[in-house]
């Protein structure tokens, strides 16, 4: 691993300078007058850490990207139900699913998980699903899938699935 790699290496180098410094019968007149190495011993570390961070943002700006969805769905979370909008067509395709009362429930349904508009979402094929909120924090899921992200008012979520 690249960080591991960077960090072992410090690691040995600290500790070998600590080493020669203990046995070290020589004194530097310099010493308390170094402008040279604290300039060095500034600036190594933050080139140091910029090896560090640059793999990392390569990586979190290549899962971000959204691989040209072919199917966009708006996900609006409200105080008792979820809003839907189908935005890749030439009219909107819009619903609300409303959890279903428990009056109504038969014995092979899932309990407080069961709506009356189910959103069909298709198979093989990318789908960008962007996230939010009118009122309060809201988290929507698919557990078969390990999706899930949440829904907050004012800010646009956006996740990007496959399902095979």
């Amino acid at each position: 691993d690249h960080t591991l790699m960077i960090l072992s290496i410090i690691s040995v180098i600290i500790a070998y300078s600590m080493f020669t410094l203990f046995f070290n019968k020589f004194n530097n007149r310099f010493l308390l007058e170094g402008q040279t190495i604290e300039v060095i011993w500034t600036i190594l570390p933050a080139i140091t850490l910029i090896f560090i961070a640059l793999p990392s943002l390569k990586l979190l700006y290549l899962l971000d990207d959204s691989y040209n969805p072919l199917i966009s769905l708006k996900s609006i979370g409200h105080q008792w139900y979820w809003s839907y909008e189908y935005m890749d067509f030439k009219t909107p395709i819009e619903f609300e699913s409303y959890m279903t009362p428990s009056s109504e429930e038969s014995i092979n349904s899932f309990r407080l998980l069961d709506v009356d508009n189910r959103t069909i979402l298709p198979f093989n094929i990318q789908i960008q699903n962007l996230i939010t909120s009118s009122d309060v924090i809201h988290s929507w899921t698919i557990p078969a899938l390990g999706v899930k992200s949440d829904a907050t008012p004012g800010r646009l979520n956006q996740i990007s699935f496959l399902i095979n």
